[in-house]
């Protein structure tokens, strides 16, 4: 017998495009509706201004949660997003397989934060936020280790900001890990499912 969970009404809507972030929910058993949240992400921050790149991770998925929440009224929706920093400098997802070298020539060696931030949101209030953070240590690079790993990892490693996901080939890239594993994977799991409990949506 499967154990049902949902106690909602209507599904979960996911506010983002991430299959990471879908399989994640998909495996704690939430029902989900997806609905990518069509956001300028770097309009929204050159207008706030913010240098900070864990609260840009909140304020972007707050707007994507809001976003998707005018279309869906009555809906419970998340939103998330990822921001990387290396010092003071911010990362944007590549552009393309030069830029994916660029990222990874630049964090070779060197230790950066991951940033992930979600927001849940109904008829275009926002009931829950939450952001946490990791640090990832890169191992020493070479120029033909590089290479192979982007011809392995092909399209992929631009969908996500840093040219990796370690749930795939992309673990290879690092020495040290420290934060958790969902936070990496671009969604705070933990405290949103304790608020999707304390708000009725799930069992107890």
């Amino acid at each position: 017998m499967t154990m049902a969970l949902w106690r909602g009404s209507e599904p979960l809507v996911l506010g983002s495009k991430s299959e990471a972030r879908r399989r994640v929910l998909e495996a704690a058993r939430i029902p989900l509706e997806i609905r990518p949240a069509a956001v300028d992400e770097r309009s929204i921050e050159a207008k706030a201004g913010l240098h900070d790149a864990h609260a840009l991770a909140v304020l972007l998925a707050q707007e994507k949660a809001h976003a998707i929440s005018r279309l869906a009224p009555g809906r419970y929706v998340v939103g998330a997003d990822q921001t990387l920093a290396l010092g003071e400098k911010r990362f944007s997802k590549p552009g393309g397989r030069d830029d994916a070298r660029r990222q990874l020539h630049e964090l070779s060696g060197r230790t950066h934060e991951l940033h992930s931030a979600c927001a849940v949101v109904q008829d275009g209030k926002t009931l829950f936020e939450i952001a946490d953070s990791a640090l990832m240590s890169m191992r020493q690079l070479n120029d033909d280790f590089i290479s192979r790993y982007l011809d392995a990892a092909g399209s992929a490693v631009n969908a996500s900001v840093g040219a990796y996901q370690i749930e795939g080939v992309g673990i290879h890239l690092f020495e040290r890990i420290e934060g958790d594993y969902f936070t990496i994977l671009g969604l705070p799991l933990l405290p949103l499912l304790d608020f999707l409990r304390h708000a009725g949506l799930l069992e107890d």
